[in-house]
């Protein structure tokens, strides 16, 4: 006798080829129905014998499209519907929206051979897509997830490209994103003046190529934003490219062609190659040992013994790759410090004077994205990410029950995301950047905004950080009062630890856990500027229990920026003639006398990896964000735990910075090597974790905050941590202050004090 079940099955399960595969299956186990999306997943109407049913439902939920991820599925036996065969129906509307948000998927291999066929009808066309890859949430502007809610509704299906969307046997059965030639998106390259050049659509990869060859800048939509690439190899054009982008030092990304040209040139762990052709398809940060290619590593990473490297993840740069052999310099299209360009009215405006030509194309990107970053630390192939923005946003953490609060989180400042929990999902979004500039502030309220209009709901508390002069701050307050809602403040340090609690879902640990929150600057509740402290966390309580000693914070925002400053604050007397060399007599009248007048004390681990980057001479003044700090992981090649020592006094209670500072002074007067003497360092932060630990009896340990990017430290923990104590990083976040907002929730739904 059959019978009807009602199936929901909930996750990242739009845009992922989901109800294509529940039709084949469904005609598989000779079930009658039907499916569709809804604003919380799938609901499938399943009519058929029971055995025939529990068979269907076992088969797709254990072995779901590759892309797609459950997190909840249900069935119920609901009144009988009898129904003639099964169907793909329109998606239903009703109710908020209440699912996962799809990310982009990298061009699959099969797409990738379509492209690359000249037999193919999709030879040559960049916008080829599958229900297994393609841009999602780049292209979204509202769910459910359907060509109508997305800005390729634009351009309406050909014949040929309806029938393959309508025939379940056809990999493009329902893809959403269904393009080709006849009826999709067209390319066009102009010269920097906005000329176009009369050139067949299917010869510009080749006159790109040309270009390229030649030494020329081209900045080149693609689906996430626009990139501007040139030779990297090719010294003079990279060192073009960086005084138009005025990029004196900060590392460009290298576009490799393929795995198999990059392999050539650098040995690579399991877990890079993993990275690198993952659908995510980020850049990879590897190291440049025993490198054999031809690239022009001293303008493409100056002083730097590590490249950025990534595999084609588009059809536009699988095309490029096509008609190039030699790796590609691919660094956001953008001026320095704001955020990358995606609408061609902004790129001619903004990057005119940086590129030669340009490549774009008619697809509006309703989400620009930068690429995200990953970095493999050597010994222990710990994942650690630095960037989390394109494949990855805005993807979501599973948070369980929190709270029937619609919350909004505004984030930090430097490195800045918004995290929004409107349902039963929390959503992060893509890395916006630093709001001191003022266009990465109006995406960054704009991305509020989407997020709002998105869900259709608005937000009931607002959560900001306590610093009273971050832009996300006084956003946050500004929204308040439009919604008539509470702000609550969070203090920095505190956001950062309970992220790490939340991706670990420790919150209902019964054991304590310490937190090592270690970041370059964060508002204090003393009114100080913590950044190297440990916090105790347990039974819904969180309490700081110590820190690094204080020392004095000069110039504001500019200590920052000059590690030397940082030498300067913590240097005694021993060190009067190093400091000597770095400032004139009118420099160091004028700080000393702020030192004297001086009340703002800081506990920055960041600014102590500032003070030895200057006291070994590495790094006095930095070019971008962090640079000393990289700069001195980057002179450590290998490590050899029997030659490392502290530098700090075991017998102290107090973890002093001036103290570590005058060791690695006198290792360096003894002509230790650099690279020892930052080993010993980093030695030295590692072990004073432990100890930590052990004076202060905690067996689990989490550790937050853009200081556990350093992947030799992140390495060293790991290898001197004893069996009885575990560690816990950042898996699916950066520890950089990336993860503010999504702490900030954590915080306001887990602690009570």
């Amino acid at each position: 006798m059959p019978k009807t079940y009602k199936i929901l099955i909930s996750g990242t399960v739009q845009g992922v080829g989901f109800r294509p595969f529940v039709y084949l299956l469904a005609h598989q186990f000779e079930i009658k129905g039907t499916v569709s999306n809804n604003r919380e997943g799938v609901i499938i109407y399943a009519s058929g014998t029971q055995n025939n049913i529990q068979s269907f439902y076992k088969k797709l939920t254990e072995t779901p499209p590759k892309v797609s991820k459950i997190d909840q599925h249900s069935i119920q036996r609901v009144e009988f519907w009898e129904y003639s065969d099964f169907q793909i129906i329109p998606s239903q509307e009703e109710g908020k929206l209440n699912i996962p948000l799809t990310p982009d998927f990298a061009l699959c291999d099969t797409c990738k051979n379509e492209i690359s066929d000249q037999g193919n009808r999709r030879y040559g066309y960049p916008f080829t897509t599958c229900v297994n890859c393609g841009p999602r949430w780049a292209i979204t502007n509202t769910f459910p997830f359907e060509r109508d809610h997305t800005s390729i509704d634009e351009f309406e299906m050909c014949e040929i490209c309806v029938k393959e969307y309508t025939n379940p046997a056809d990999r493009r059965f329902h893809s959403q994103t269904n393009s080709c030639p006849s009826c999709g998106i067209t390319i066009f390259l102009t010269d920097a003046g906005g000329t176009s050049l009369k050139i067949d659509q299917t010869d510009i990869f080749k006159k790109m190529a040309i270009l390229l060859e030649e030494g020329k800048i081209i900045a080149i939509k693609n689906t996430g934003g626009y990139l501007l690439c040139c030779d990297a190899s090719n010294a003079s054009a990279v060192l073009e490219l960086r005084i138009r982008k005025n990029r004196p030092t900060k590392p460009f990304a290298i576009l490799y062609t393929s795995l198999a040209l990059l392999e050539q040139h650098q040995d690579l762990t399991k877990m890079q190659k993993k990275a690198l052709t993952s659908t995510e398809r980020p850049i990879v940060i590897i190291p440049r040992s025993n490198f054999k290619g031809n690239l022009a590593f001293a303008e493409l990473a100056p002083n730097l013994n590590q490249l950025g490297v990534m595999l084609p993840y588009s059809g536009i740069l699988q095309l490029l790759a096509n008609e190039v052999n030699m790796p590609l310099v691919a660094t956001s299209g953008n001026i320095h410090g704001s955020p990358i360009i995606s609408s061609r009215k902004t790129a001619k405006k903004e990057l005119a004077g940086i590129a030669d030509f340009f490549l774009h194309h008619s697809l509006k990107i309703s989400h620009p994205q930068d690429d995200s970053v990953v970095k493999y630390s050597t010994k222990f192939d710990q994942s650690v990410l630095f960037r989390r923005s394109r494949g990855y946003a805005p993807n979501y953490l599973n948070t369980g029950s929190l709270t029937d609060e619609k919350i909004m989180a505004m984030g930090g400042h430097l490195k800045s995301t918004i995290a929004f929990l409107p349902n039963d999902y929390l959503y992060i979004s893509q890395y916006l950047g630093n709001l001191d500039h003022y266009d990465v502030y109006n995406r960054f309220t704009n991305t509020v905004s989407n997020f709002i209009t998105l869900f259709g709901q608005k937000p009931d508390v607002i959560l900001t950080d306590k610093h009273p002069s971050y832009q996300s701050t006084a956003y946050g307050k500004e929204l308040s009062h439009k919604f008539n809602v509470k702000v609550h403040k969070i203090q920095h340090h505190k956001a950062h630890f309970a992220s790490i609690l939340g991706e670990h879902d420790l919150f209902d640990s019964k054991d304590p856990i310490l937190g090592v929150v270690w970041d370059g600057t964060g508002y204090g509740e003393d009114g100080h500027i913590w950044g190297g402290e440990f916090f105790g966390y347990r039974s819904k309580k969180m309490e700081r229990i110590t820190h690094f000693e204080y020392f004095d914070w000069l110039a504001g925002d500019k200590m920052a920026k000059e590690p030397r400053l940082s030498l300067l604050s913590l240097a005694n007397d021993n060190l009067h003639s190093v400091i000597a060399e770095k400032f004139t007599k009118e420099e160091l009248t004028i700080y000393g006398s702020l030192k004297k007048q001086n009340k703002l004390k800081t506990s920055s681990v960041g600014r102590l990896f500032d003070a030895v980057a200057s006291v070994l001479d590495i790094c006095d003044k930095n070019t971008y964000e962090g640079e000393a700090a990289i700069l001195l992981e980057n002179l450590v090649i290998d490590y050899d735990l029997k030659s490392c020592k502290s530098y700090l006094n075991p017998t102290n209670k107090e973890i002093s910075p001036k103290e570590i500072i005058n060791g690695v002074y006198t290792d360096k007067k003894n002509s230790i090597s650099k690279e020892q003497i930052i080993i010993n360092f980093i030695f030295t932060l590692a072990t004073s974790i432990l100890q930590m630990a052990k004076t202060k009896n905690f067996n689990h340990i989490a550790l937050s905050g853009g200081v556990f990017q350093n992947t030799t430290l992140v390495d060293m923990l790991l290898e001197i941590v004893p069996k009885e104590i575990k560690l816990y990083f950042h898996k699916e976040l950066s520890p950089n202050d990336e993860n503010i907002s999504f702490g900030q929730i954590m915080y306001y739904g887990h602690i009570t004090n």
